[in-house]
C-alpha cells in the first residue's frame, strides 16, 4: 500500500521528531537562552518541515533544513527581544519566579559560559553553536549561515578568543 504525501509526512517527520527534536531544542536554547522560547522555534520548524516536505526535492536535507529554520526563528525571537527592550512596558517586577528557577538551576560555569556567549556579536555566537555544540564542519556552517568559507573561520575564531577572554583564560 503507497502512502499518500500527506502520510508520509506525518510518519517522516514523526520520525525526524523522535530521533532530532532534543538537538535542535539544545541549539534554539544555546542561540536565544530560554527553554519555552527554544521549544517554541523548534515546534515551528517541525510544522514548517511539515507544511514543506511534499516540495523537497531532496529528503535527506530535511536536517539541515531544520537547522536552518531553527536558527532563523531563533534570530526572529532575538529581533523581537531587542525591539522590546528599546520600548519598554513599565513592568511589575524585573525579575519573575520562573527567571529566578532557570537562574538557580544553572551551574555557575554554564552561566559563565552563557554570559560570555551573549555577548558575543550575533555572527559569532551562530557560528561558535552551529561549528562547536551542533558539531557540524565549517562548509555545512558555511552553508546553513550562507557565508564564506574563511567568513566561518573568522568568525569562529574571535568568537573563541572573546569567550577565553571573557572566561579569564586564554584558548
Amino acid at each position: 500500500m503507497q502512502l499518500s504525501p500527506v502520510e508520509d509526512a506525518d510518519s517522516a517527520v514523526a520520525a525526524l521528531f523522535e530521533s532530532h527534536r532534543l538537538a535542535m531544542v539544545r541549539l534554539a536554547l544555546l542561540l536565544v537562552d530560554d527553554r519555552e522560547t527554544s521549544e517554541d522555534v523548534v515546534q515551528d520548524a517541525f510544522a514548517s518541515l511539515h507544511r514543506r516536505w511534499p516540495a523537497l526535492a531532496d529528503r535527506e536535507a530535511a536536517v539541515s533544513y531544520l537547522r536552518s529554520c531553527v536558527l532563523n526563528g531563533s534570530r526572529s525571537v532575538l529581533r523581537r527581544r531587542r525591539t522590546v527592550r528599546r520600548n519598554p512596558q513599565p513592568s511589575a517586577g524585573d525579575l519573575t519566579a520562573e527567571a529566578a528557577d532557570g537562574r538557580l538551576l544553572l551551574a555557575e560555569e554554564h552561566r559563565q559560559v552563557m554570559a560570555a556567549m551573549r555577548r558575543l556579536p550575533r555572527r559569532q555566537r551562530e557560528v561558535i553553536v552551529l561549528r562547536y555544540w551542533s558539531e557540524l564542519t565549517e562548509a555545512q556552517v558555511a552553508a546553513t549561515l550562507g557565508i564564506s568559507l574563511g567568513a566561518v573561520k573568522s568568525n569562529a575564531f574571535h568568537g573563541r578568543q572573546a569567550i577565553a577572554a571573557a572566561l579569564g583564560g586564554a584558548e
